[in-house]
């Protein structure tokens, strides 16, 4: 007989909790693993799995759950994480303080449990709950994980008991602010990560995520510089400058003195990919402050909005490509790119696929950076804030297509019917609007209320990303198709050191008190934004619309899917199929000015992420909704990855909030994501066929 032992180890910081004397399996080596948060270094979210196919999808019953509400001070609802499966034992972060957990694959009975209290330094850091899951590394005897906390600090645990790595850093912590060639306070900064450390050869790679900068605060704010460390040691082996110190390359992109000394963010927030063959890591990079306001930061300011490959042992750049030249439009590079190798000219090329927030698939070679297809500059319109520098051109792929919607005018506005396009018409003539690249404008009472922006500013994809096919050579990515008021407002000193923030005026006078301090904020977005601008202007008369409100009598602007999945074939440059992913609303399924008309399915907005495994594309639906079954939850669907056809759905209690994975373990294929939701707190469900299936 096994007993069930447990050992608690306690300091002052950091809690581990350790099961011993489980039972063993009959079987204990697993048919597969999961190592890296997208499967691979190459970010591929590919399995070469069968066993869940077409045939019995339908079937799948729940072989196992894990809540998160037990864990951490407070629910979270939007559990982000993706785990690892290594030798049978799954690992994931999860709750508000972002513990690490060790399961068993199998039934998921918790293995161990390792917490890091930070006090003061977590609850006010930009980045808190969960994050987006943690990194495994093995030398084939010793294992680790990998993650970063809420306080950005590095921690190394013990794979097989959760202790820390006591010769990594400081008794197995690296605080990572501190040796990042610039001073940071403590307990400041605004510099966190959501996403996982990437892990390759004997390196660790960590990037910055910082507060959101669309209304930014007066706080001292930091450069997002990339390091890498020795994973045995927890030694810094380089750094790489995001913003260029003077005398590097792509300093004098910052075409005003003193503009990059001054400015902050451009952080790499999104997964990083590693060609471990090449040597070569890619770095996507994000925008300086503010998001919509360039005023601070003119010129094209390197190396904001490129992908970076650097050399993954020094970090030296290698290549870079910029996405857009001076992004006021928060454009950054949200996601990992997918590492590929696709025939081309009768060979085989190394490429990078990089999906986008303005739904472009950059592909480019990975050795050089040079672009498989032609990518070309076009004129784009310039705006009217005041002291703005704006590009004249921008890169637009000529191959493949963009893969969702890019622009507000009359062809893309809702027309459910007559009557509603015309109020969508009339909306649109409080705004100005147009194609891709359309910039923000000054939000006035007395003219146009800013411009509206298809793809809104979390953008079609985000950082859930995209998946690939290696067998097909597809690409698969979701995007969802909103759209939000790129308005400006003057900001006030009092509140914000921007020269312009994200906002609309409002319709009824603000107040300062509105805000809570730096990015804390109580108040709704038009609101803070007023406030933190000074504003107490009014709409002046009576009106059908108002400021900021991007409904026709409560149904989307634009017009369905509202959520879509894209095949797009690598070989030929082109999309292969497209589908509405998600049912339809009950909003719009029961609005009465639709009564009698059959809408399709429209899909649903929102920033999920599909897998693929060797004949099917599997991604759960983005918020809740009543299922053919009465029930209110989402569904987990599958597609027939070359043709997009359904292929069979189960239920689930609460939509998609984390990327599906997969393994087989004990002779039987598992897909495992969390769900959560508003009132529904966060948990990650198993599923698996019955046993007679």
């Amino acid at each position: 007989m096994a007993f069930l032992t447990r050992r608690t180890i306690l300091s002052s910081t950091a809690m581990t909790l350790v099961l011993t004397g489980l039972p063993a399996r009959a079987q204990t080596a697993p048919d597969t693993e999961w190592r890296n948060y997208a499967a691979d270094l190459a970010n591929t979210r590919y399995a070469p799995l069968d066993q869940i196919n077409a045939s019995n999808f339908d079937k799948l019953e729940v072989a196992w759950r894990l809540p998160s509400h037990m864990l951490g001070s407070r629910p979270e609802y939007t559990w982000e994480a993706t785990p690892l499966v290594i030798k049978g034992r799954l690992y994931t972060t999860a709750g508000s303080r972002r513990d690490v957990v060790c399961v068993d694959a199998a039934n998921g009975e918790m293995l161990w449990m390792f917490r890091k209290d930070e006090g003061e330094r977590a609850r006010i850091s930009p980045r808190q709950y969960s994050g987006r899951g943690l990194a495994y590394w093995t030398d084939g005897t010793e294992e680790r994980i990998l993650y970063v906390t809420p306080g950005y600090q590095l921690v190394a645990l013990d794979a097989s008991t959760g202790l820390p790595i006591t010769d990594f850093g400081d008794k197995g912590v690296v605080d990572l602010k501190k040796n990042m060639d610039q001073v940071i306070d403590p307990l400041g900064g605004e510099i966190g990560l959501h996403a996982t450390p990437t892990v390759a050869r004997n390196v660790v790679i960590v990037g910055a995520a910082h507060a959101s900068g669309s209304v930014p605060g007066n706080k001292p704010r930091t450069k997002g510089y990339v390091r890498g460390f020795d994973v045995k040691t927890g030694k810094r082996l380089w750094i790489f400058h995001t913003i260029p110190l003077k005398g590097e390359y792509g300093y004098d992109s910052w075409i005003r003195a003193g503009e990059a000394e001054a400015a902050t963010n451009t952080g790499c927030w999104a997964q990083i990919s590693v060609d471990e063959e090449l040597g070569l890591a890619y770095l996507g990079i994000e925008i300086p402050s503010a998001d919509e306001s360039g005023v601070r930061r003119q010129g094209n300011t390197l190396f904001s909005n490129c992908i970076v490959a650097v050399e993954l042992e020094t970090g030296k750049r290698r290549w870079h490509y910029q996405m857009v030249h001076h992004d006021i439009w928060d454009r950054d590079v949200p996601c990992a790119a997918i590492l590929c190798d696709i025939p081309h000219n009768g060979k085989i090329v190394k490429a990078l696929a990089q999906p986008s927030k303005q739904c472009f698939l950059y592909v480019l070679n990975r050795e050089t950076g040079k672009p498989i297809w032609p990518i070309v500059e076009k004129r784009v319109p310039r705006g009217d804030v005041p002291g703005e520098w704006y590009s004249p051109t921008q890169p637009f792929p000529t191959r493949p297509p963009a893969y969702d919607v890019q622009n507000v005018d009359a062809s893309t506005v809702i027309d459910f019917t007559p009557e509603l396009h015309a109020k969508a018409l009339r909306l649109l003539s409080r705004y100005r609007s147009g194609p891709l690249f359309t910039p923000p404008s000054l939000s006035r009472a007395d003219g146009t209320w800013g411009t509206l922006v298809a793809l809104a500013t979390q953008g079609g994809t985000n950082w859930a990303g995209g998946c690939y096919d290696p067998e097909t050579h597809t690409v698969y990515t979701f995007s969802e198709n909103v759209v939000a008021v790129g308005g400006l407002l003057p900001g006030n000193p009092r509140f914000t050191d921007a020269d312009y923030i994200r906002g609309t005026f409002s319709a009824a006078p603000t107040s300062a008190a509105a805000i809570q301090g730096g990015e804390n904020y109580l108040a709704p977005p038009t609101a803070v934004a007023n406030a933190a601008a000074g504003s107490t202007a009014t709409a002046g008369s009576a009106d059908e619309f108002r400021p900021g409100i991007l409904t026709i009598d409560g149904l989307p602007l634009m017009k369905p899917p509202y959520g879509r999945i894209t095949a797009t074939d690598l070989e030929k440059g082109e999309i292969a199929w497209q589908v509405a992913h998600g049912d339809t609303p009950d909003a719009i399924k029961n609005h009465p000015a639709l009564k009698g008309l059959k809408i399709p399915r429209t899909g649903r907005p929102g920033l999920i992420g599909p897998t693929v495994t060797r004949s099917l594309v599997i991604c759960g639906e983005s918020g809740f909704v009543t299922t053919a079954g009465g029930r209110r939850g989402a569904l987990l669907r599958a597609y027939d990855k070359k043709t997009g056809e359904d292929r069979g759905a189960v239920y689930m209690p609460a939509p998609q909030v984390g990327s599906p994975m997969t393994y087989m373990l004990g002779g039987r294929q598992y897909i495992v994501l969390t769900i959560g939701g508003p009132g529904f707190p966060a948990e990650m469900l198993a599923f698996r066929l019955p046993q007679s299936a």
